[in-house]
């Protein structure tokens, strides 16, 4: 059964841990999101699995009649859409469809560096380590925090933050200022 107080991974690594391509793919999405290591990125495609899986037979149980698997599928459905992952009327086939990249764009790294409060996914996980970052009122310190749909608006500077100053040099949010030189925020955006 196992000590009750010893953490359970997370996560399955691969089964053939020396594939090239697979590295190479692996390596391009953790440059390009910004991920710690590998690990974070086995999370999420363990994460993908678990829904994948469930959705699988739940579309079994629904060919042999079973009426809980409409709930099951239902409720599915709603916890990805409230992620903003699926839209609600989404199907289990939408589910069998989903890919690695839909899940690691609801990471707060991921959506601070959209929403432009940060230049690089690294400055991004940075600025969210240090506690520059928060949801509503709340101070969030976790990267790979899974943001809400609802929540997605109010992911801003944390309000005693320095970055909340909007002459703070490093905020890289906002119209340019008199005298700054350099381009503005939206030129860099076009190019």
């Amino acid at each position: 059964m196992g000590d009750p107080k010893k953490i359970k991974k997370k996560y399955e690594t691969p089964r053939h841990p020396f594939e090239g391509e697979r590295i190479k793919a692996e390596n391009q999405i953790v440059g390009a999101y910004g991920l710690k290591n590998k690990r974070e990125l086995w999370k999420a495609e363990s994460e993908l699995r678990k829904y994948r899986t469930n959705a699988r037979d739940i579309q079994a149980s629904l060919r042999l009649g079973d009426a809980r698997a409409v709930e099951q599928i239902k409720s599915m459905i709603g916890r990805l859409s409230r992620y903003g992952i699926l839209s609600e009327n989404a199907t289990t086939d939408d589910i069998l469809a989903l890919n690695i990249q839909s899940f690691l764009e609801r990471r707060l790294q991921t959506l601070v560096m959209r929403k432009g409060l940060a230049r690089t996914p690294g400055m991004a996980r940075q600025l969210i380590v240090h506690g520059h970052i928060s949801i509503g009122d709340r101070k969030v310190t976790i990267p790979g925090y899974k943001v809400l749909k609802m929540e997605e608006e109010s992911v801003s500077y944390a309000p005693n933050s320095p970055l909340a100053n909007e002459l703070h040099p490093m905020r890289i949010v906002g119209e340019k200022r008199e005298g700054q030189a350099g381009p503005s925020v939206d030129k860099k955006e076009e190019s």
